[in-house]
């Protein structure tokens, strides 16, 4: 329930808003120990959030004052359906908020409702879309064959597509889920690790392996390892293999060739999805190498079936000193592999945009 107060005396173009929550015990949640999630809303929104009980009163501009309902009524929403909030889901929403009205084309007078984010769920955990790329990015897995995942690390790029294959395991849509990394340069140096095939390339697929658990039960795992259902596949063996009813997921595809890019495209059999995420400012081929990410993304944006997922330093969700580092790091990176490559234009179509100087 919310009531809108007068203007303040001292400015006729501010807003106030009362927010009044049923629930004590959730709204203690809502806000946060020590109020941290209404200061997060107060800082990013520049609006005062003044907490009563289950009441908040809200001032500030009337545009910020409504993104800040917006806010606090999802976040709610989130808690009345039994999920927890902590300070990124408080983010996540502001972000979403932000970008639904930087996107509207005319005015509007309309009361929007809640914000509706992409979700990604298995019976162990939910994964709720934390920036517009994020949501844009999840809802493409659901209805792309082929979806390339681009951008800086942070974003969830791997993370989400993890866990987007277990949800669809565990719904039987598909039968296997295939991991696949170009951890070593054609498969040769594989033979001087010790182990088995799976062993030899475990630490380079380490992060695909912590998604499946965060998604799965431990045991589940472990058993769908040991019976195939999930599948360690280095992309030098690839060739030659039609992948039917599975979702397959290439990692750290930067690092491809063009003809291993290629070759594993072309694995891409009936009933199957392929996710493949790369950062094309961190390639490491051999100088004059051209990345096959960087390629295939030139080539197949804006074919059918084919959707293409760009992230920046404004999607990264770990830290926030971790997007600031990206942003340093981007425009010396994205110089030198375009000069490496030879192709400043193609890494920037890649990009969505000019790399910063």
């Amino acid at each position: 329930m919310s009531r809108h107060l007068p203007p303040t005396a001292d400015n006729a173009l501010a807003s106030q808003l009362e927010l009044a929550f049923d629930d004590n015990r959730l709204a203690a949640q809502l806000y946060g120990d020590f109020d941290q999630n209404l200061a997060l809303v107060e800082q990013r929104l520049a609006v005062t959030a003044t907490p009563r009980g289950n009441h908040v009163l809200l001032k500030g501009a009337a545009s910020k004052v409504d993104q800040a309902r917006r806010v606090l009524e999802s976040l709610y929403a989130n808690l009345e359906d039994g999920r927890t909030v902590d300070i990124a889901d408080v983010d996540a929403v502001i972000r979403m908020v932000e970008t639904e009205d930087s996107q509207l084309s005319l005015p509007t007078l309309e009361r929007r409702g809640k914000v509706r984010m992409a979700q990604i769920a298995t019976r162990k955990s939910t994964i709720l879309a934390r920036t517009p790329a994020q949501d844009a990015y999840m809802r493409a897995m659901e209805r792309s064959e082929l979806v390339f995942g681009v951008g800086p690390a942070g974003t969830g790029k791997t993370y989400l597509a993890v866990a987007h294959a277990a949800s669809l395991l565990e719904r039987g849509d598909i039968n296997r889920i295939i991991l696949s990394r170009p951890a070593v340069e054609a498969g040769e140096r594989l033979g001087f690790l010790p182990g088995d095939m799976k062993e030899k390339v475990d630490p380079y697929l380490r992060p695909l392996y912590d998604a499946l658990y965060d998604m799965m039960k431990p045991e589940n795992v472990e058993r769908c390892i040991t019976s195939g259902i999930i599948e360690v596949a280095p992309l030098a063996f690839m060739r030659g293999r039609t992948l039917a009813n599975a979702v397959v997921i290439l990692d750290e595809a930067q690092n491809t060739t063009s003809m291993q890019m290629k070759m594993f495209l072309t694995r891409l059999g009936e009933n199957s999805k392929m996710i493949v995420t790369g950062d094309p400012t961190q390639v490491d081929l051999p100088r004059g190498e051209r990345s096959g990410l960087v390629e295939a993304v030139n080539l197949l944006d804006g074919v059918e079936s084919v959707h293409i997922s760009r992230f920046d330093d404004k999607d990264v969700v770990r830290h926030a000193l971790v997007g600031r580092i990206v942003r340093a790091y981007e425009a010396d990176t994205a110089r030198r592999i375009a000069d490496k490559e030879g192709d400043r234009q193609g890494l920037e179509r890649v990009l969505g945009a000019a790399p910063r100087s």
